[in-house]
This record gives structure tokens, sequence and C-alpha cells, in this order.
């Protein structure tokens, strides 16, 4: 995500590495790459000083531990203040109001249109609201008609006025819409902030009286995107921002300022082209990924939205009593690509995109499921046996070679044996609440 900046501070912890503890000397090297690093990814000078002076601080008085190494002692450091610069937790949106008023504000190309409708399906699957979408953007002759497509897409109702030309009327003839818990007003923006814009938008401010105003912000704008989140608050008085495109090359200066500037909380951040890509913005998990740690925060949410406590449960029992099937294997790879592209979820995973080939784990995902969906149900529940003629017959229904097949059979195999062995080991780490503890006691033997 971060490129180049990420590299320098996985380069730095391995050049830190061979230091047994920190030091006056290696420390300065270090924070002089780390300000470098900063200000090549476009992160504001004030604020790079002031991170340095930080972190500067932290690790000449930090106490050596036994079993870390220089280079993890000041990553940590490092992680730990940009979790801070960042805002430390999850931010919310204020919902108690019914209805909410939100108003989405930025600069044309920002992704205000499409994160209206983002926001919404959030709104509606994760909180159960009713949102109303207000297209008040009548500026970019297409903008109506791209939210029209957006709503029809979500499902949520859409309200525009084709015949009016002042977004203020709109605005105040949608707010006497009832049955709605939300209303997203959608405005206009311009390449670069103008009187108009700025009158418009405190004319809105005004009509509306929202509860939130969302400043919209690319962020591969770097400080170009943070001096406008600046003016836009100075302007209107945003309550909080929404990072875009964060799925491109984006070199973190919008990340790593927009907070510290104007002083507002990061909300969301727009992962992808998907109305389904905007997930609630988490410091530690930015955090994680600027410094290449992956993304374990997002992954578990994903997790969580396929994977039911209760289905977790019963798989955890098929398992322990070696009882799981080709079918139970079959389902658990269809929850896992409702949670999304294999490539992107192995990026998530700390380290893994480096120890694998990610579009080789892509193609071996689509060749087990075909070998699967090639077995008769008997053979994916276990009640016949793989020999050979039917390896064939599979290999052949599946487009593979019969060493695939007998590569997955041979893995299936050796998971089941492992799993026989699981009671036992259970009982005799009987302390342990959970199945994940016990699997990461089995995994480090």
């Amino acid at each position: 995500m971060f490129g180049s900046l990420t590299e320098k501070f996985q380069d730095l912890a391995l050049k830190l590495s061979g230091n047994k503890s920190l030091s006056e000397g290696n420390i300065a090297d270090a924070v002089r790459t780390v300000r470098l690093a900063l200000l090549d990814a476009d992160v504001s000078y004030s604020i790079v000083s002031s991170f340095i002076k930080r972190v500067k601080e932290s690790a000449i008085g930090v106490e050596k531990t036994k079993g870390i190494t220089a280079g993890d002692q000041f990553i940590k450091i490092v992680h730990e203040e940009l979790v801070d610069l960042m805002g430390t937790e999850e931010s919310k949106l204020n919902l108690k109001p019914n209805p909410t008023k939100i108003l989405l504000c930025g600069l044309q190309g920002s992704g205000k249109t499409t994160h209206a409708a983002k926001i919404a399906l959030m709104l509606k699957k994760k909180f159960h609201k009713k949102p109303l979408l207000i297209a008040l953007d009548l500026q970019r002759p297409a903008a109506i008609e791209q939210l029209r497509v957006l709503a029809s897409q979500i499902e949520v109702d859409l309200f525009c006025r084709l015949d009016e030309k002042n977004p203020k009327k709109i605005a105040k003839e949608a707010l006497k819409k009832e049955g709605y818990d939300v209303f997203i007003f959608d405005t206009a923006g311009r390449l670069h902030i103008d009187d108009s814009l700025m009158k418009e938008l405190e004319g809105l401010k005004k009509e509306i009286n929202p509860h939130e105003i969302l400043f919209v912000a690319n962020s591969s704008g770097g400080q170009d995107a943070v001096k406008v989140a600046q003016d836009f608050d100075n302007q209107i008085g945003i309550t909080g921002s929404i990072l875009t495109m964060l799925d491109g090359s984006s070199r973190a200066g919008a990340a790593l300022s927009i907070r510290e500037i104007t002083k507002k909380p990061l909300l969301f951040e727009g992962v992808g082209e998907k109305v389904e890509d905007l997930q609630i913005f988490n410091p530690i998990s930015m955090a994680d990924r600027i410094l290449g740690m992956g993304d374990v925060i997002n992954l578990a949410k994903k997790a969580e939205e396929q994977f039911s406590e209760e289905e977790n449960k019963k798989l955890e029992q098929k398992f322990l009593k070696a009882s799981f099937t080709f079918d139970d294997y079959l389902t658990q790879m269809s929850r896992i690509k409702k949670m999304g592209p294999l490539k992107g979820l192995l990026k998530m995973m700390p380290n893994m995109g480096d120890m694998i080939n990610l579009d080789d784990s892509e193609k071996d995902f689509v060749r087990t499921e075909a070998i699967i969906l090639s077995m008769t149900p008997d053979e994916r529940s276990g009640k016949v046996d793989l020999v050979p003629t039917r390896k064939k017959r599979i290999a052949k229904g599946s487009g593979t070679s019969m060493g695939d097949v007998n590569r997955l059979v041979k893995g299936f195999k050796q998971l089941k044996k492992m799993a026989k062995q699981m009671p036992g080991l259970k009982r005799k780490f009987k302390n342990e609440d959970s199945f994940r503890d016990l699997a990461k006691k089995i995994s480090a033997k």
C-alpha cells in the first residue's frame, strides 16, 4: 500500500537487528532514516519534526528487553508513536440523533459520490439503519446518475431533483422525508477551493444543520490533501475525514497528517473500487500496514462477518473428532472467498506476501476448489476411498493432474491424522480456554 515507505522501515529494522541494544549512535542513525522516509512520503515537515522528537526521546529512555533485538524495539516505538499520531483508537460516527444528518464535502474527484454510497451500505448492513442518499452535486453532469446507479446497486433510496438548480431547496425538501434513520448529502466539489464552493457549503450547512461534516480526501494527495482539509475545516468546520483510494500507491502523507493538522478524527478508509470496499479507520491497523506488519485487525473483522461463533464451534468439534470432510473444507473455502480475493487476504497476514507467491496461491485455491467440486457426494464425505481410478476421473473433471489430486488427498489425510491427536493434546493443555491458544502451542512445537 505504502510501497517505498514500508520498504524503508523494513530495511531499517533489518539494519538494526544486528545490534543487541539501542544506543545513542544507532538511534541517531535510525531517526535520521525515519525523518527522510516520512518527508519522502509527503508528510508535513512540522509533523515529521515533532514525531521524530518523540521517537528519539522514547528510544533513548527505553530499557533493554531480553530476547528482543534493537530493531524490534525501535520499530515498536515507531509503531506506538504512529498510532498516537493517528488517534489511538477507532472513532465512531454520531448516530444517536434520529435521523442523523451527514454532509460530505471535498474537491472534485476525491470520491465523495462513491463514498456516500459506501457509507450508506455500511450503515445499512452493519448498523441496521435505513439511509437516504440525497444528490446535491449539481455541478458535475453525471453525478446524479452515478449516485442513482449506486443507490440501485445497494438497494438504498435516492432523493434528487433534476428540475431544481438550488441545492439548498433540494436539501430542505429531502429533510421532510419520513421513515429514514440517516440522511447522507452528496455535495458538489471543484478542482480547487473557491469562494462559490465555500458559500454553497456554508449555505447547505445552515440549511441542513448536519450532525457530521465529513471531508473526503484522496489519500494519494499527500500534503495537498492535508492543506485542503485544513481549509475546509477553517471554512465550514469538519467533524472528521475519510481517506479514499488507499488501495493504490499512497504516499502516507494524508494518513499521517490530516488528524494532526485538523484535530478531527479519521473515520473511514476506502480500500477498493467496489461499494463494499469501505472500512472503519483503525490507527493500529494503519500503523501495522505502514510498517509492513500486515493487517490482522481488518482480516479478523472480515472473518467475523463470514464465520459465526456457532459455526466455528461446530467445525472445531468436527476437527477434534477428526470427522471433518471435503464438504467442510469446501464450505470454509466458500466463506473465505466471500471475504475477498485470496491475494488481498494473504497480503493482510504478517510477512505472508514475502513468504509465498500470491499469484500462485490464488491459482492453488481455485485448483483445490475445482478438485473437490469434481468429487461425488460420497467421495467428499469420505464414504468411499479415493482409489486411483476415482482420482483419475476427478483430475480429468477438474482440469488438473493426478499429481494435484494426490497432493490434496495426502494433505487432507495428514490434517486428519493430526486432528486425531488433538483430544489428548487438548487435555494436556486443559487450562487453555480457547482452541486458538491450543493451536498456537501445537504450531510452536
